[in-house]
């Protein structure tokens, strides 16, 4: 019996995500310069990811 493509194992999906996590998003806005050490983690600005 095959498994179904939808319950193999996130190694193997490559798919590129459109929504970022909370710290990935962080990481993204502290490269470009837009996230000062002491702000808010909440009311982020939207970014799209690289």
């Amino acid at each position: 019996m095959s498994l179904h493509k939808s319950l193999k194992g996130s190694s193997t999906i490559k798919v590129r995500r459109n929504v970022l996590k909370r710290f990935e998003r962080v990481e993204l806005l502290k490269k470009r310069g837009l996230f000062k050490p002491g702000q808010r983690l909440f009311g982020l600005p939207k970014t799209k990811p690289e």
